[in-house]
């Protein structure tokens, strides 16, 4: 079905699921919610996911692409650099010739690879001045994909994401309905069946969110999230110390217990 037999997710946070949490308090995420339309309820359909929150791309690098080299799944999904963009003073155009070098040697072994660009982070309060570097990291994925055969998932151009309640209160990760529309939109571009669609609009709130609301969101989170970050960053920290990959093994896909009403919602 559809030409995959086998899938391996490759990145940080973004690719591990947060903040997409099932009940057992692990996160699913876009990747699982691929996976299971890939697997479309074949046993023999295998997944791997060793992305991992507060990776850098030199550590995604390092400890996950010689894996997927060795795996030779059919399909990869990469999304790294991310977190180097968002740190201030660092050079976009290098950590985008390193991607260059990543996606080149997948295609290079017969893999298929996807990849993800950064959204437009115009609408969210204080992280919208990191726009321009997200166009420039935008721009340079385009020509890689172009000259390695990838394919693109434009998260820029995905309207449904500009909503407010596509973002957690971190402001940095999806909420679950965000992770599932992403997840509608990657099967798409593979050309993979689905009966959800990520375009459905969002409804409409019976009351627009304030100034003052707004004022006070930014406060809350400058204190539960902004200032954390820079001291993590300045003890040279990350969110993933510690930690494993959820699916470090290429295994069958298992679906996860979750609310019948959210599982077809997915499909």
């Amino acid at each position: 079905m559809y030409g995959y037999e086998s899938y391996v997710a490759l990145g940080d946070s973004f690719t591990e699921g947060l903040n997409d949490e099932l009940p057992d308090g692990t996160f699913r995420g876009w990747a699982d919610r691929l996976a299971e339309t890939l697997a479309g309820g074949r046993p023999g359909f295998q997944y791997a996911n060793l992305a991992l929150r507060g990776k850098m791309l030199a550590e995604i690098v390092d400890e996950q692409v010689p894996v997927a080299l060795e795996l030779r799944p059919d399909l990869v999904t990469f999304c790294g650099g991310g977190n180097d963009v968002i740190v201030p003073g660092t050079d976009v155009d290098e950590i985008c010739a390193k991607i260059d070098e990543v996606v080149g040697a997948l295609t290079g072994a017969g893999i298929d690879v996807l990849l993800f660009n950064g959204p437009d982070t115009k609408t969210l309060s204080v992280m919208s001045v990191l726009r321009g570097k997200i166009g420039i990291y935008n721009t340079n994925l385009w020509a890689i994909a172009d000259r390695h055969g990838a394919r693109v998932v434009d998260l820029w151009a995905m309207d449904v994401l500009r909503d407010f309640r596509a973002w957690s209160d971190d402001r940095l990760h999806f909420t679950a309905e965000g992770h599932r529309r992403i997840a509608l939109r990657a099967a798409e571009l593979l050309a993979v069946p689905v009966t959800g669609d990520w375009r459905e609009p969002w409804p409409a709130l019976e009351v627009p969110r304030s100034w003052v609301t707004q004022r006070r969101s930014d406060l809350a989170w400058t204190k539960t999230h902004l200032l954390p970050w820079i001291r993590r960053q300045i003890r040279g920290e990350s969110m993933g110390d510690g930690l494993s990959p959820k699916r470090p093994e290429l295994t069958p896909y298992v679906i996860p217990s979750m609310p019948a009403d959210d599982r077809a919602s997915t499909s």
